[in-house]
């Protein structure tokens, strides 16, 4: 619109109905990726949890139906379906085709709710090609039909029925989503940690899609404290779980608590059984009980001297995995997705019962209470030494001189042109580095698998010569909580120090470059959770890759082919016909000629990079965290056994 032309209410759009979410779905469910496709089953889920906190429900049945159609049921209360008072149609067609329509909002119907927007399900009906939703309630079963949101039946009475409850059926619209294929093991996930979250309703996951075909029954009568064992499972654990449930002013608290050996948290946090991922006042009350409970006990039990410093949230919290449940009647989520608890009546009501409740147990179990303080008090000698050496680190590491002796540097000086590529072992960097282009390529070979950093704290971390070497070839110092803790992890302090200067960053570009088997795959990970603990801004920003050499080289005559995997080197060779072919394997870096590697992996015209992302760094973590056990390097048996979950994490070549 040029500035002549005149804006008038004319051009003013009023989105009706359910439109809005259509034109707008980010807006209410995040994304239109796997995490939003997710999230519309998710919604509807959330309903019949909401049924079972009013004890109106017991079983919960998820199915994925070939075609990516999810069926969604419930022995619930059912969706009323009479007719509304006001909107002069059927509540159900009122509750599936209206924003901000439901029975949750009075307090009335249900005393506690994940759902308190009035948003969910019809959300899921405004992204879904076509949604069918049945209700047994009354006596009888009622069925309508919905076509993007849009009623194509009436609410009509199909027969009889026994018992009450609530039946959801959609297929995601392919207009909206990027992806529709479900994936079993992320619902999995989520059914699993509602079964410990509503202890004792039964929920079932079925995968009824060719191929797929796969069962499984998630039904816990433990609680938290068998949600918080599970959550250390492989971890050796210092005590058997703390547990407390109160009740105060209207608010519902429920925590489990148990420590491990390990150098992280992992505290998991809900708010009426949705997982707030980036916690909120409950879980921030929750923090600020722990560090005072810990300090206040340590020096009056004499396990802390009066001359010492007191412990930070960071180390009383190290090793800690812990479980965080509220229930409250209005809870006031930051935005539909509901990843954050903003309540501020919350932190001061949880922090209290938390206090007490971690006070009490410290004083009546002081064995415990000494493994804990021991724990803390080794965590704060380890954060003094770091800080001192991550001071001396990033003084050597932001100047020019004391480059590693194994980098191979490159000539220019421009950081928006320049790469490093980080090279497992010896023998593959020589040939990277006869390979590259040494005008913006700089190659520095890693020997072996480098230092787990997430089974060590940061003195031990910057004792290792590999990982120093990469800190100082970058040139950007690393990054550290404030109080000098172990890391930005996703459960730690919102604060983070300004010791990692991104503007004194020497590459612009950081290339993992490993062997595309088991080993490789090691490398990879490790090397990820080290920039996700230690350099998340650069991650942030975009410069860290993971390069994809080929597995095979085709040679046929004078020409030359490369396939990436075994269904590219089938599909290439099809292609060739009856041509004769030379198939070369490459069974890693080393084995690749310099002039293949500079062709395919490191030629910008020809080469496959996948630029990383913060998730995946995070996963890669999680994926040590907990699949290696207490191993510091991981065992190449345990890998292969964990493939599938590799192969989900996109961490082989």
């Amino acid at each position: 619109m040029s500035k002549n032309e005149a804006y008038t209410a004319a051009q003013i759009r009023v989105l009706k109905s359910l439109e809005a979410v259509r034109r707008r779905p980010a807006m209410y469910i995040g994304s239109t990726g796997s995490r939003g496709l997710h999230h519309i089953v998710y919604e509807v889920i959330d309903n019949s949890i909401d049924e079972a906190f009013m004890e109106r429900c017991n079983r919960i049945e998820v199915t994925i139906h070939p075609d990516n159609v999810v069926e969604v049921a419930d022995n619930g209360s059912g969706i009323p379906v009479e007719i509304h008072p006001t909107e002069k149609r059927s509540a159900l067609e009122v509750v599936m085709t209206t924003l901000h329509a439901g029975g949750k909002f009075d307090g009335a119907a249900y005393k506690v709710s994940g759902g308190l927007h009035g948003v969910g399900v019809s959300c899921t009906n405004a992204l879904s090609e076509w949604l069918e939703a049945e209700v047994k309630r009354d006596g009888a079963r009622y069925y309508q039909r919905y076509e993007r949101g849009v009623p194509v039946t009436d609410v009509k009475k199909i027969g009889r029925a026994k018992g009450t409850g609530t039946t959801i059926r959609f297929k995601p619209d392919p207009e909206i989503f990027q992806v529709t294929e479900f994936d079993y093991d992320t619902l999995a996930k989520r059914l699993r940690e509602l079964s410990y979250l509503c202890a004792g309703v039964k929920i079932t996951l079925r995968d009824l899609r060719p191929g797929k075909q796969r069962e499984d029954v998630f039904h816990n009568t433990g609680g938290l404290r068998a949600y918080v064992e599970l959550l250390n499972e492989g971890k050796n654990v210092l005590h058997k779980p703390i547990y407390f449930h109160h009740n105060r002013d209207g608010l519902d608290v429920e925590i489990a608590i148990q420590y491990n050996d390990g150098i992280h948290d992992n505290i998991v946090s809900y708010a009426n059984a949705i997982h707030t991922q980036e916690g909120g006042t409950h879980l921030s009350g929750f923090k600020t009980a722990v560090t005072r409970a810990l300090n206040n006990y340590a020096y009056a039990s004499g396990l802390r001297k009066e001359k010492e410093r007191k412990f930070t949230g960071d180390e009383c919290r190290e090793g800690m995995t812990a479980v965080v449940s509220v229930k409250l009647r209005e809870p006031q989520f930051e935005g539909q997705t509901k990843t954050k608890l903003g309540n501020s009546e919350v932190e001061g009501l949880v922090y209290s019962i938390a206090y007490e409740g971690l006070t009490e147990f410290l004083q009546e179990n002081p064995h415990v209470a000494r493994r804990i303080i021991n724990n803390a008090t080794l965590s704060a000698r380890a954060n003094d030494a770091a800080r001192r050496a991550a001071e001396t680190t990033r003084k050597t590491a932001l100047s020019s001189a004391g480059m590693p002796g194994k980098l191979a540097d490159c000539s220019s000086r421009n950081p928006e042109e320049c790469e490093l590529f980080l090279v497992e072992g010896d023998s593959a960097g020589g040939n990277a580095k006869q390979a590259r282009d040494a005008r913006y390529q700089a190659v520095l070979p890693l020997r072996g698998v480098i230092l787990n950093v997430e089974k060590n704290r940061l003195d031990k971390v910057l004792d290792n010569p590999e990982i120093m070497a990469i800190i100082t070839a970058l040139g950007a110092g690393i990054s550290l909580p404030a109080n000098g803790g172990n890391g930005e992890g996703s459960n730690g302090d919102a604060e983070a120090s300004s010791k990692f200067d991104l503007s004194k960053l020497r590459y612009h570009r950081i290339i993992i470059m490993a062997d595309a088997d088991v080993d490789g795959s090691h490398i990879r990970t490790l090397i990820l959770t080290f920039f996700y603990r230690y350099m998340q801004p650069l991650i942030r920003e975009g410069y860290l890759y993971i390069a994809q050499p080929p597995l095979y080289r085709i040679k046929v005559g004078r020409d030359t082919f490369y396939a990436q995997d075994d269904e590219d080197l089938q599909r290439k060779l099809q292609q060739l016909g009856r041509r004769k072919a030379e198939v070369a394997y490459f069974k890693g870096l080393s084995e690749m000629d310099p002039n293949d590697l500079a062709e395919t992996t490191m030629s910008r015209e020809h080469r496959i990079l996948r630029r990383v992302t913060l998730e995946e760094a995070e996963d890669a973590d999680r994926i040590i965290s907990i699949l290696m056990g207490d191993k510091v390097a991981p065992r190449r048996e345990f890998i292969a056994a964990h493939a599938r979950q590799m192969e989900k994490l996109d961490l082989w070549a």
